[in-house]
């Protein structure tokens, strides 16, 4: 869909995963809230591989206010970046953004975020002011942050990137530019849009347990720096550049050492300390390089980002026509 043929309005694209104990109060917030503004809201649920009716939920409820609802299906489980586009690849209005089904983030950040794309910004980051997290996660944040700015994209925020509302510009350049192994608010920033940034007060999960997982986020740290940076293959080379130079220096340390003191006993332990570091480095250094060798190959082989099973059109008292499935 080409920018010009686009509606006046906001998208918010809603992931979600086994979300069966609250998605219904998420549903019951955004539709309230769609009363409270004077631009039209279409909110797209996307079902990332649920298991436990959460869908089925969305589908009997019974929304008013909002203009638009659509749920999409995924035929298996790929991730909230994943969603996140198969969202945005069915916005129909010219603003898209996304929020959590968990309600963390403050709804107002919609109209906030919307007003300034009227003014003229591309892109608008919703950074988070304050929210109770563990210090496991704070921190995580906080390194996550600093390493974004200072190797990959210098505009990230200190405080962390939750949201990002953008106009049709970047509703176009993300359709058409679908990356897999990715993350989309990088993806966004690194495209260099005119932007702004406002800081809210996030609130703490409605109901249950968050899938945000440890190896998640392990993959989300190595995803970003693998697509949006060189530091890996960089760190590589210094640290190759550095073994070489203490190699060296520690080789005439021992000669002269020998030569000065020819009792000296061949010291096997640090001979051996030395091989393990080495090995050690350079498996570090072959594993960086098969995560950038297997994301060549992933690309290569084309396979889609996401597979949809199934979209519907949910009616809704704000919108007219019949549900298209």
């Amino acid at each position: 869909m080409v920018a010009k043929e686009r509606e006046q309005g906001l998208t918010v694209v809603v992931p979600y995963l086994n979300e069966a104990d609250g998605i219904e109060e998420c549903c019951k917030a955004v539709d309230q809230y769609a009363g409270t503004i004077d631009f039209p809201l279409e909110a797209i649920f996307v079902d990332d591989g649920s298991t436990d009716g959460t869908t089925a939920i969305i589908q009997k409820f019974h929304f008013r206010q909002i203009k638009k609802v659509k749920v999409i299906t995924f035929a298996k489980n790929f991730g909230s970046h994943a969603a996140i586009r198969a969202g945005t690849l069915h916005a129909q209005f010219d603003v898209c953004t996304w929020m959590g089904s968990d309600l963390q983030e403050p709804i107002e950040f919609l109209e906030i975020a919307y007003r300034k794309i009227r003014q003229g910004y591309d892109a608008v980051y919703v950074e988070k002011n304050s929210v109770k997290v563990s210090k496991a996660n704070r921190c995580f944040s906080k390194v996550y942050s600093s390493l974004m700015r200072k190797y990959a994209v210098p505009n990230y925020s200190s405080g962390g990137t939750s949201n990002i509302v953008f106009n049709w510009k970047l509703i176009d350049f993300i359709n058409q530019n679908i990356e897999t192994n990715s993350s989309v608010a990088l993806q966004l920033m690194d495209a260099g849009f005119k932007s702004c940034t406002i800081s809210m007060d996030f609130h703490e999960r409605f109901s249950g347990v968050s899938k945000w997982t440890l190896s998640k986020k392990i993959k989300l740290f190595i995803d970003s720096f693998v697509a949006f940076s060189f530091m890996p293959i960089r760190m590589i080379s210094l640290i190759g550049g550095g073994m070489f130079i203490l190699g060296a220096a520690f080789g005439i340390f021992t000669l002269v050492n020998k030569i000065l003191n020819p009792a000296v006993p061949l010291g096997y332990s640090t001979l051996a300390t030395i091989m393990a570091l080495g090995f050690g480095i350079t498996n570090i250094s072959l594993g960086i390089i098969a995560e950038y060798l297997w994301r060549t190959f992933d690309a290569a082989r084309n396979r889609p980002a996401f597979i949809i099973s199934e979209v519907e059109e949910i009616k809704t008292e704000a919108s007219s026509g019949n549900n298209v499935v």
